[in-house]
């Protein structure tokens, strides 16, 4: 292949009109020399034809832009008239036995202005108004050009690291519209996506130490990631009243049979509930007082609404369904292990003070609310879920008439509660975030959702997530799965998440100004959450105080207690 002259003006065809060349000194700025040309055309990107001599070439520059400019999962430019095209390079296959003519694969990702004096891009956007044509030529990417690519400008954003393959470009992430679109954290056990998760709650938190935010832990693992930071919850302090449940939850929680038995005794649970909530004097004055209504009630006024009816029957045969309910409702009294949601200290009406302190309204500078539910006995923890997601989904709805205050809902381990399987258990938690995901945005309610396991999430839910940051993906079904949900455009870009580090992730969606490949900064060491493996190589050197240890673990154990 020929080398390209990048000054030399090519004959205007029949019926084109011959535009003349800007002035060479217009363009003293640009020293580097094409790569090659296009070759064809599609909707959503081009095929290029690469010299593999200057590829070579270019991968012993000094600006390690220009060194990987051309290679699979980089960025090159394309002249267009007077702007310049930037797309991502998906693939690379060699044309001739001598390995020096290579097609390369591209997708488009946006355009900019040429500076009439440096020829450099400027202004750049996401999205194209006008194509190439075949011949046009193909230029390496610079590193002010990456500068002007992922530049944030004006606009609300939080730094969280360095974009591939520079080291002072900076990736930044557009808070208003990651946040108002929902987004998604995802990536194999083992890739730092605990850390890069605190890392991105800790910039928001910085750049709003006003905000609401609720972070769902099931592992108890971010406690110490915001100890100072934010407000922490347990099962020791969070108190939540049994009587904030709707009655699908109360269902998920109190009923233990199964066909139609659950159905016989879901009617008359449904019954004497809404009669406990009935004699609470909140709810006099209440002309739509439903079953689901947040009306707090005592539990004795439940347990004696299912005896009074119980009463009522004419044959003991029947008290089967009334027994089961009484059975379960005095097990949850009794059982310590329920006691920071069934205590008898929840009768009280304390719903606004239990909504200000879990949704920081004040924030009062800690902004974030961390909900460890790892103490929460593994039957109710979907519930518990279920029912703190509700609250935030509903108090936006019947807030409406108020100043907006936004509330985002982080949601790790997602797949537990929005799991593909719809015949498992935690339906309540299931519906609820569905739903946040496919209305929430009307309201202010942004959802966050951090999994290691996407393909394993509700079908559609992913889809929902404006923004999606991709760490290492291990498995190929997961991989595919956050393909299918990515815009056609970006999806090429996504074929590097095998490849990629630990603490990095390919970025893409509406928090982006394109997709990117970042690597996360380091995290100070008091901010980070308690998720590191163990050194068994370290550990299993250590010997000494394993009989104090185990009667300390014993103690712990028994009582049920940190």
């Amino acid at each position: 292949m020929t080398d390209i002259n990048m000054h030399s003006i090519p004959e205007a065809s029949e019926g084109q009109t011959f535009v003349p060349a800007q002035e060479p000194a217009k363009r003293a700025a640009r020293t580097l020399a094409p790569i090659g040309k296009v070759i064809e055309i599609s909707g959503g990107g081009a095929r290029l034809e690469i010299e593999g001599a200057r590829l070579r070439e270019l991968a012993s520059d000094a600006d390690p832009s220009v060194a990987m400019s051309g290679q699979v999962g980089s960025q090159i430019k394309l002249q267009a008239g007077k702007r310049w095209i930037l797309a991502n390079v998906r693939t690379l296959r060699v044309e001739d036995a001598g390995g020096n003519m290579i097609v390369a694969e591209i997708d488009f990702l946006g355009e900019g202005d040429e500076c009439t004096t440096t020829g450099k891009l400027v202004d750049f956007k996401r999205g194209i108004t006008g194509y190439p044509i075949p011949g046009d030529k193909v230029f390496p990417v610079e590193g002010d050009d990456l500068k002007q690519m992922f530049a944030a400008h004006e606009r609300a954003h939080i730094e969280i690291g360095t974009v591939y393959p520079t080291k002072d470009v900076r990736g930044a992430l557009y808070i208003d519209a990651m946040l108002g679109k929902h987004f998604a954290l995802l990536g194999s056990t083992g890739t730092g996506k605990s850390t890069s998760a605190a890392l991105i709650m800790h910039r928001i938190c910085e750049m709003a130490p006003e905000g609401h935010i609720v972070m769902i832990d099931p592992h108890g693992e971010y406690s110490a990631a915001f100890k100072g930071y934010g407000e922490l919850f347990n099962v020791d302090n969070l108190a939540m009243p049994y009587w904030l449940m709707n009655f699908e939850e109360h269902c998920e929680v109190i009923l233990t049979s199964s066909g139609a038995d659950r159905q016989a005794d879901a009617d008359i649970l449904a019954k004497c509930l809404l009669a406990a909530r009935t004699r609470n004097r909140v709810a006099e004055g209440l002309t739509k007082l439903t079953v689901d209504s947040p009306v707090p009630y005592l539990m004795s006024d439940l347990t004696n609404a299912i005896s009074n009816e119980m009463g009522l029957l004419n044959k003991a045969t029947d008290t089967a369904p009334f027994m089961r309910l009484k059975s379960k409702l005095d097990e949850l009294k009794s059982d310590p292990r329920y006691s920071f949601m069934f205590s008898g200290m929840l009768v009280a009406d304390s719903m606004a003070g239990f909504i200000g302190k879990i949704f920081r309204m004040p924030a009062n500078g800690k902004p974030i609310s961390i909900v460890d539910v790892s103490g929460v006995p593994s039957d109710i923890t979907s519930v518990v879920v279920a029912v703190l997601s509700r609250l935030v989904f509903d108090y936006a709805i019947w807030s409406r008439s108020e100043v907006q205050k936004p509330v985002l809902l982080v949601c790790e381990e997602a797949h537990r509660y929005v799991p593909a399987d719809k015949t498992s258990g935690g339906q309540a938690a299931r519906k609820i975030l569905e739903r946040i995901a496919k209305e929430g945005r009307k309201y202010g309610v942004s959802l966050g959702l951090i999994t290691q396991r996407p393909s394993d999430l509700a079908e559609g839910v992913l889809s929902q997530c404006g923004t999606i940051i991709a760490m290492r993906l291990n498995n190929e079904r997961d991989q595919a799965f956050v393909k299918s949900a990515m815009p056609e455009g970006a999806r090429g870009f996504l074929d590097v998440i095998p490849a990629l580090r630990n603490r990095e992730c390919i970025v893409c969606g509406e928090g982006v100004s394109i997709p990117i490949r970042v690597a996360f900064d380091d995290l100070e060491r008091d901010r980070r959450p308690a998720s590191s493996d163990p050194l068994f190589s370290e550990l299993w050197r250590q010997s000494g105080d394993e009989e104090a240890m185990i009667g300390r673990v014993i103690k712990r154990w028994r009582s049920q207690s940190g």
